[in-house]
């Protein structure tokens, strides 16, 4: 496509095969938005789209990704707020038309898998060496090793008996984050000889979590459901975690962190057996859809929301679709 949609704290710009994100950063931007940067979205990790009106005179386009796509996202396992969600552009309420368009650009590439859960990630998790200060620790990344190095004044005594620890990716069956709330939050590693935990997000939290109330976490990102009593404790003697709260371990670093771990632990995964790939030719675009879609363009020019430029290039780009 090669359009750009500025919204409310970060950019879309729309290529062929992939939509890239830019985050602003900005003083009112999210913390973790300003951590990510950008993210390059191909269109292959899209589920639907999806336009809704906003709060105070906006309108919100959304990119909703598949299952297992999106290794941030399968980390966070739907604990972060929705002004967090990185696949939310807020817009005025007077670029809805236009936010309209690109929503029914974007629908008419997805592909016949977008309502499949998908085999591998597809968007890019945050490259390592990544660290981050937790209240009893520091933990570290590599891209192959996760360590854990405990504080004078943090850590329980298990721990210290415990020693400082390091594990290979490869000796991992999964990853269970937390999203910070006072002591309550916390990153566990799950080592393969621990209980079993779904293989299909790469050892995601998902099967580990139980029921609980939402809390905010501490950068205002986090909403995570509060931890019983007894998984406090496990977290607080687990020489596997690291514990946050009260500003240590916040969503915007540790989140990221655990993404990345992720990914890497999925990588290092047998491939299951992959079936015979299938061409499926695009084919022609049906005539009324490009005459729609034409006739929307024109709307949009006229209405001065696309240059005469713009107007032209796109409109011989439909052309050549017939």
């Amino acid at each position: 496509m090669g359009d750009v949609l500025a919204g409310i704290h970060a950019t879309w710009e729309f290529d062929t095969d992939s939509v890239l994100i830019r985050f602003e950063r900005g003083i009112r931007t999210p913390k973790l938005f300003q951590s990510l940067r950008e993210r390059r979205i191909p269109h292959a990790a899209l589920s639907s789209v999806t336009l809704t009106p906003g709060k105070r005179g906006t309108v919100v386009l959304r990119a909703v990704p598949r299952p297992g796509a999106d290794p941030l996202l399968e980390a966070a396992s739907g604990q972060l707020k929705e002004g967090c969600d990185p696949y939310r552009l807020v817009l005025p309420a007077d670029r809805g038309v236009l936010a309209e368009y690109y929503a029914d650009e974007l629908r008419a590439v997805l592909g016949p898998a977008s309502d499949e859960p998908a085999d591998r990630f597809l968007v890019a998790a945050p490259e390592a060496p990544m660290q981050f200060k937790a209240f009893d620790g520091r933990a570290g990344f590599d891209g192959e090793r996760v360590s854990f190095r405990w504080s004078w004044t943090g850590a329980s005594s298990a721990k210290w008996k415990a020693g400082d620890q390091t594990y290979r990716v490869s000796e991992l069956a999964g990853i269970e984050w937390r999203s910070p709330e006072a002591l309550d939050g916390y990153l566990r590693l799950v080592p393969r000889t621990a209980s079993p935990v779904d293989h299909r997000a790469g050892g995601s939290l998902g099967d580990l979590h139980g029921p609980g109330a939402p809390a905010d976490g501490t950068d205002g990102c986090g909403v995570a459901a509060a931890p019983t009593g007894h998984q406090a404790a496990r977290a607080d003697q687990d020489p596997a975690a690291v514990l946050f709260g009260l500003g240590y371990g916040p969503v915007h670093e540790s989140l990221p962190f655990a993404a990345a771990v992720l990914e890497s632990l999925r990588r290092s995964q047998p491939a299951p057996a992959a079936a015979a790939p299938v061409l499926v030719s695009a084919g022609r675009r049906d005539p009324a859809d490009i005459a729609e879609r034409i006739h929307h363009l024109g709307e949009l020019h006229r209405a001065g929301l696309v240059t005469d430029a713009e107007y032209s290039a796109k409109k011989a780009q439909l052309l050549a679709e017939l």
